[in-house]
Formats: structure tokens, C-alpha cells, sequence
């Protein structure tokens, strides 16, 4: 049986999306580790560890990361990992991330193999968070602060201006797949399979 080859995913989207549904499935399906760093950082708070105690009063004041922490954090997780099959889900946020996170993987010799962006109109986006909270709510469960058409306009304001940049750069670099992102989830899922043939 033959080895299985380097794939590095990167999802691109915004809030409400379906990010994290298609990125869960493709990594069953396609046998690939999800990599969360908000996961990572939480686990690392959590057990106590030397850098749970750096990173919790930066997360317990909503702080960023620093970046020389998150791309350890992610060398520390793809060490070891042979071969090196990952999808990366909120990293990197920045194109300096982007750059730093180029390097590791060059040193790895597992270059990003994809960057699907999953696009979907503002109007449904808008319409699918607060139909989510709309949902909860009827189920007698708590509704996600984010869940209101406010905060969901203005997060889609913010990943706009923040991940524009991240679009433009694994544009240039032959990476990024546009996916249309309106649609079932199966739908999305074999229109996000195909742009990765």
C-alpha cells in the first residue's frame, strides 16, 4: 500500500459560511488532522501548561496571540507528522501568519496544496446566523452572542478587512479555489472536492 502524500488545507470563509461543517467532513473523508489554534490554546489553558499560563490572561482580556506563539504552537503539533496531512481552520488571520506559516511548511517539505474560500451573498450569510440563533432559541437553548443581524454585519465587516489581504496572497500564489457556498451541504462539499482535483 502506498504512502499517503503531504496535503495542506486551508478554509477560507466567512462567519456563517459552513466552515467548520466542510472542513469536519473533509477531514474524515480525506483522512486529514484538523488543526484549530483556538482549540490548541484552549487545551494548553486548560491542562496548566507553561504556555497555558502565558496565553491565558492574552485570552482571558480578548487579546490576540502573538504570532511567534501560534506558529509554535503549530510546529509543535505537525512535528513528528509523516506525512504531514492537515487542514487548517481560523489560521492563518494575517498575511504575516500566512508568510510565517509558508516557511514551516517549506521546512517540512508540505507546501499548502489548497486554499478553498467558500462565498456566499452578505444577505444569506446574515440570514443564516440569525435563523441559527432563531433555532436555538426554539429549542430552549442559549443563544450564541454573535447570533443577532448587528454582530453578524459587523463581523462580516471585519473579516472582510482582515482576510482580504490573505485572498490576495494565496491568490497570487496559485493556491486559493472559489467555491460557491450557497446550496446543500453536500452540494458545497462536492463543488469544494472538485476544485481540489
Amino acid at each position: 500500500m502506498t504512502q499517503p502524500r503531504n496535503k495542506v488545507v486551508i478554509f477560507l470563509g466567512p462567519p456563517g459560511a459552513g466552515k467548520g461543517t466542510q472542513a469536519e467532513r473533509l477531514a474524515r473523508e480525506q483522512h486529514l488532522t484538523k488543526i484549530s489554534t483556538g482549540d490548541i490554546l484552549r487545551d494548553h489553558v486548560a491542562r496548566g501548561t507553561e504556555l497555558g499560563q502565558r496565553v491565558k490572561p492574552l485570552l482571558d482580556a480578548g487579546q490576540l496571540v502573538p504570532d511567534d506563539i501560534l506558529i509554535a504552537l503549530i510546529r509543535d503539533r505537525l512535528a513528528g507528522m509523516e506525512p504531514v496531512r492537515v487542514i487548517f481552520d481560523g489560521f492563518p488571520r494575517t498575511c504575516a501568519q500566512a508568510q510565517a506559516l509558508d516557511m514551516l511548511l517549506e521546512e517540512l517539505g508540505a507546501p499548502v496544496s489548497a486554499v478553498p474560500l467558500l462565498e456566499v451573498p452578505d444577505e444569506v450569510l446574515i440570514e443564516r446566523i440569525v435563523d441559527r440563533g432563531r433555532q436555538a432559541a426554539a429549542r430552549g437553548e442559549p443563544v450564541r452572542s454573535d447570533d443577532t443581524e448587528e454582530v453578524a454585519r459587523k463581523r462580516q465587516q471585519v473579516y472582510r478587512e482582515q482576510t482580504q489581504p490573505l485572498i490576495d496572497y494565496y491568490g497570487a500564489r496559485s493556491h486559493l479555489r472559489h467555491v460557491d457556498g450557497v446550496g446543500s451541504m453536500d452540494e458545497v462539499y462536492d463543488r469544494i472536492m472538485q476544485t481540489m482535483r
